[in-house]
């Protein structure tokens, strides 16, 4: 039986985004509820993801842009909640996070039969999606030893597109990190990272985390 293939060194990547207007807009719970049952997975993924990019050391009150919309536009705290609420951890697709926020507005509306307000003019949700354009950074890591060496130059964009894009927009099992840990073997290390919620943190917090894994790596 011929001999394992070796696993590849972890190449490091980056993305530039191209963010494009849709045209569609919503002023209500109910054209938001028809538009995201039209719209793309990439404008779904941008309006509950870019504000982790954006926002390196403050954190907002709602990153899911739906729920800051319902909350400061509609003044429905209680379905702001909810959205915020939604596990997005727990998502392995966006097809899933797309419905899940469906299905919490839908019964927001099923539950609640008082007048509906209406965004006032100008505070419209303008629809929009990113077109990623991915491409290697120059940082390239043989072994776990040098993985850690590296991980604390990476940028915030790195970062965002190996542990959320990669996971949910590409449908890939589980973070970059954590599935090349795992082919070489790692499996504890793998799995340690693999648990660090990144939505719990900000990007800058989630490096330290991952980096601080490795200092303890070298010197177990």
């Amino acid at each position: 039986m011929a001999p394992p293939e070796p696993v590849r060194p972890f190449v490091f990547h980056t993305e530039q985004r191209l963010v494009i207007l849709t045209g569609r807009k919503a002023s209500n719970l109910e054209e938001l509820l028809f538009h995201l049952s039209e719209v793309s997975g990439s404008c779904i993924f941008y309006h509950t993801h870019y504000l982790y990019l954006t926002h390196h050391f403050e954190k907002p009150r709602f990153y899911n842009e739906f729920a800051n919309w319902v909350s400061r536009a509609l003044q429905e705290e209680r379905l702001a909640e909810r959205l915020a609420a939604i596990d997005l951890l727990d998502m392995t697709s966006i097809r899933e996070l797309r419905e899940a926020i469906i299905a919490t507005i839908r019964k927001h509306l099923d539950g609640d039969a008082k007048a509906r307000r209406q965004s006032p003019p100008g505070d419209e949700l303008h629809f929009c999606e990113a077109r990623s354009f991915i491409m290697p950074n120059g940082l390239v890591a043989a072994d776990v030893p040098e993985f850690f060496r590296v991980i604390e130059q990476v940028t915030n964009a790195c970062l965002h597109f190996h542990f959320f894009e990669a996971r949910l927009r590409l449908g890939r099992p589980t973070n970059d990190f954590s599935q090349w840990l795992s082919d070489l073997g790692e499996t504890r290390l793998a799995r340690r990272i693999d648990k660090l919620d990144p939505y719990a943190r900000t990007l800058e917090e989630l490096k330290h985390e991952i980096a601080g894994l490795g200092r303890r790596y070298r010197v177990k």
